[in-house]
C-alpha cells in the first residue's frame, strides 16, 4: 500500500507536470521513472532481485503469445461492450472532461510515434513491473490461500490510477485479467502482452476512424451502433472460447503455474546504499528534462503558458465559427513552436481566447 500511495503522489505530481508540458515525453517519463523506477528500488532496498521477483525472468513464449490473443479478444469481447454502456451512461460533460483522445491532439509525427510507443510498449511493461508484479504479490497470500482479495484490489487501483471515472469499470476488468495471467503463469510476460494488445488494438481503431473521417475529432462514440457492438461482442466470446479449448490441449501455455518464492528471488549480493540505488534513476530522469527542454524550449514554454491562461475544450457539436477560431489558435501554436512567428503572437491570442472561454467564463456565445 505504501508503494501505491507513494506512486499516486508521484503520478499526480511530477508524472502531470511532465505530461502537460510534453504529453509525449510525459507519457515515457511517467512510465519508466515512476512506475517501473519505483517498484525497482523498493524492491532491491527489500533485498530482492527485480525482475525474477515480478515475473519478468524467465521469459516464456507460448505463454506470452497467448497473453496476447487473449488481450485482443477480451478488447473485443468485453471491454467494448462495457466501455459502449458506459459512454451511453455517462453524461455528455463526463465524457468531454475524460477524452482521453485529446491527447492525441496537436502532435507532431515524431510526438505521435513517440505516444503510441509509450501506449503500446511502456505502458504494458512498466504499469505490470508495479500494478502486478510489485502491488499485487505483496497482497497475495502463501497457496493455497485464494488470491482474489489480492486481484480485485490491485485492479481497482490499476483503474484508479488512470483517474477516468468512464473508463473505471473497462480498465478494473482488464486489471483483473492482467492480474489473473500473472497469478495463473507465475510470469509477467502474459498480463505484459495481453496489455499491449489491448492498448494496441485500441490506438488502431481510434487512428483508423480519425484517418477515415469516421469520426470526428477522434469522436467515435457518437457513431458506434449497438448492432456493431453486439457483432463484436460475438466475435469476441467465439475468440475466448476458442483460446480456453485450445489451452486444454496445449497446457504449456500456463508457464510454471506460480509464481516463484521469495527465497527464490532473494538477491545473493548485498543491497547497495539508498543512495547508490537512488543516483542512476535520479540522474537520468534529470538528464532527459534538461534534454527536454534543449530539444523544445519552444513547445515547453508554450504548454507553461496554456497551463497559465487555460480554455475550455469545445464541445463537438460547437459552432463552425468558435471550432474555426479554436483551429485557428491552433496553428498559431504550431507556428510558434517552429520559430515561424513570435511568442507574443500566440500569447496575445491565447490570452484573448483564455478570457473569453477559460473555467468560468461566460460560455452563453458558444
Amino acid at each position: 500500500m505504501l508503494a501505491a500511495a507513494l506512486a499516486f503522489g508521484l503520478f499526480v505530481t511530477v508524472g502531470a507536470v511532465t505530461q502537460l508540458l510534453n504529453p509525449a515525453f510525459g507519457v515515457w517519463f511517467t512510465e519508466v521513472f515512476l512506475f517501473l523506477g519505483l517498484a525497482w528500488i523498493m524492491l532491491r532496498r527489500s533485498g530482492y532481485r527485480p525482475a525474477a521477483y515480478v515475473g519478468l525472468t524467465p521469459f516464456l513464449g507460448a505463454p506470452t503469445l497467448f497473453g496476447f490473443l487473449l488481450g485482443v479478444a477480451n478488447f473485443v469481447g468485453v471491454v467494448v461492450p462495457v466501455q459502449f454502456l458506459a459512454q451511453k451512461v455517462a453524461p455528455a460533460w463526463l465524457r468531454e472532461m475524460f477524452d482521453a483522445s485529446r491527447l492525441f491532439e496537436g502532435q507532431t509525427p515524431i510526438e505521435l510515434a513517440l505516444l503510441l510507443g509509450g501506449v503500446s510498449v511502456a505502458a504494458p511493461l512498466c504499469e505490470e513491473v508495479f500494478f502486478r508484479g510489485l502491488f499485487q504479490r505483496s497482497l497475495t497470500p502463501p497457496a493455497p490461500a485464494s488470491p482474489w482479495r489480492a486481484l480485485i484490489i490491485s485492479s481497482v487501483v490499476f483503474s484508479a490510477f488512470h483517474l477516468d471515472p468512464v473508463g473505471f469499470l473497462a480498465r478494473a476488468e482488464l486489471g483483473l485479467l492482467f492480474g489473473w495471467l500473472f497469478w495463473r503463469t507465475g510470469s509477467l510476460w502474459p498480463g505484459i502482452a495481453a496489455h499491449a494488445a489491448n492498448n494496441i488494438v485500441s490506438s488502431a481503431l481510434f487512428l483508423i476512424a480519425t484517418h477515415s473521417g469516421l469520426a470526428k475529432d477522434g469522436a467515435t462514440d457518437d457513431v458506434t451502433d449497438w448492432r456493431a457492438v453486439v457483432g463484436l461482442v460475438l466475435v469476441g466470446w467465439t475468440a475466448l472460447l476458442g483460446l480456453r479449448a485450445a489451452s486444454r490441449h496445449f497446457p504449456s501455455v500456463w508457464g510454471r503455474g506460480t509464481p516463484p518464492s521469495d527465497e527464490e528471488v532473494r538477491a545473493t549480493k548485498p543491497v547497495p546504499l539508498f543512495a547508490l540505488q537512488l543516483l542512476p534513476w535520479v540522474t537520468a530522469a534529470t538528464l532527459s528534462l534538461v534534454g527536454l527542454g534543449l530539444v523544445d524550449g519552444r513547445g515547453v514554454s508554450l504548454s507553461v503558458y496554456d497551463v497559465q491562461h487555460p480554455v475550455d475544450p469545445l464541445p463537438k457539436d460547437a459552432a463552425p465559427a468558435l471550432q474555426a477560431e479554436r483551429k485557428a489558435m491552433r496553428q498559431l501554436r504550431d507556428a510558434v513552436r517552429k520559430g515561424e512567428v513570435p511568442m507574443e503572437a500566440y500569447e496575445e491570442e491565447r490570452l484573448r481566447q483564455s478570457e473569453a472561454y477559460g473555467p468560468g467564463k461566460d460560455k452563453r456565445s458558444r
